[in-house]
């Protein structure tokens, strides 16, 4: 690459950087021709191309680019004091181009127009607002458990493959797709990561490749966990980079499942983020409404704590800073620490549609 061109291409970098400092001031834009415009049409050319192979591309991808990144700093290191000018343009330039194809294949969707605005919801609730809704969904979750022929005190695991889950989980989207036009997904391409080690040590359960189109999931997290997962991925498929939103939509393809094992699976998630959320807001209220959790339903959390206890290690807590700095430049102020929002849509959307 000649010296002239990576100098514009990194310029360039600078200049996409600001070009959407400007554009998170236009979501309506964004939201219709990019989000509900340009972005389907290459989402689901992707899912066609990339979705029967029985394997991740996307992790094919990953580890082809991490080595050649290896090699090329192995052989380019020692310019570093003899032409570093050179070595940064170099990295820039690459860099420039990532970027702009990130961000054209996905990207943009961080700047589209918040979910609560689509679905004409509020996003301030009262405590009391949202106590209510937890003791809905702590009945609706304790009926389930016991619907499904187990004693409250045990424990709740599927009795599905993750291929299953996998296929299962298209019938929760056809049914939303009734209600919520714009959340139908198809065709199918989510599959399980085969870098999930490596991705339980970095403390996540799942992750979309925007340059595959592939939803990827991590294979070691817990039975119970695994439909909400996949259908948080799809979510992200379907355009919502924002992880609140794609947890909330994750909600509503479970529990409007036919399959009521992977209602629960839904109903106990939601659960779990509005009960943490009063303990953030009334200690008291926390000790006192988890009393009326079924004890099979409470080890299920136990299970997953436990889980991410076994692998905690240090570069999980760098993983999650990058993470969480990305999400920030990316036009998310609150980056990973983002419950409220989630919170605030599940109880305002269930005032208005009653479980």
């Amino acid at each position: 690459m000649q010296k002239r061109t990576k100098l514009i291409l990194s310029a360039l970098l600078i200049i996409q950087i600001l070009f959407l400092q400007v554009l998170k001031f236009f979501p309506e834009f964004i939201e219709q021709y990019y989000s509900n415009g340009l972005y389907p049409i290459l989402s689901t050319m992707s899912r066609y191309l990339f979705g029967w192979v029985p394997f991740s591309i996307g992790d094919v991808f990953y580890t082809l680019i991490g080595i050649i990144a290896i090699r090329w700093l192995y052989k380019n290191l020692r310019r570093i004091r003899t032409d570093i000018v050179s070595f940064i343009l170099d990295i820039t330039a690459t860099l420039s181009i990532i970027y702009f194809v990130f961000n054209l294949l996905w990207g943009f969707n961080y700047y589209r127009v918040p979910l609560h605005k689509t679905l004409e919801l509020e996003t301030k609730y009262t405590t009391e607002q949202l106590i209510k809704t937890t003791e809905r969904f702590i009945e609706k979750s304790n009926e389930m458990h016991r619907y499904l022929g187990y004693h409250d005190t045990i424990k709740i695991d599927l009795p599905y493959s993750q291929k299953e889950i996998f296929d299962k989980s298209l019938n929760g989207y056809a049914n939303l797709e009734k209600i919520h036009p714009s959340l139908g997904y198809h065709p199918k391409s989510i599959k399980k990561s085969g870098w999930s080690l490596g991705l339980t040590y970095m403390g996540y359960s799942g992750y979309y490749n925007p340059f595959s189109g592939e939803a990827q999931v991590n294979n070691l997290i817990k039975n119970y966990k695994f439909p909400v997962v996949s259908c948080h991925e799809q979510a992200h498929q379907l355009g919502y980079a924002a992880e609140n939103e794609a947890n909330f939509i994750a909600t509503l393809a479970t529990l409007n499942n036919d399959d009521a094992y992977i209602q629960y699976a839904g109903y106990i998630f939601a659960l779990r983020y509005c009960v943490n959320e009063i303990a953030r807001r009334d200690i008291d209220k926390y000790h006192e409404i988890i009393e009326t959790i079924n004890p099979g339903i409470l080890a299920s959390y136990k299970e997953m704590r436990d889980f991410w206890r076994s692998y905690q290690n240090p570069f999980e807590v760098i993983s999650k800073v990058f993470w969480d700095t990305f999400l920030k430049a990316n036009n998310q102020s609150n980056g990973i620490m983002s419950y409220s929002y989630m919170v605030a849509l599940v109880v305002n959307y269930y005032e208005e549609h009653p479980l």
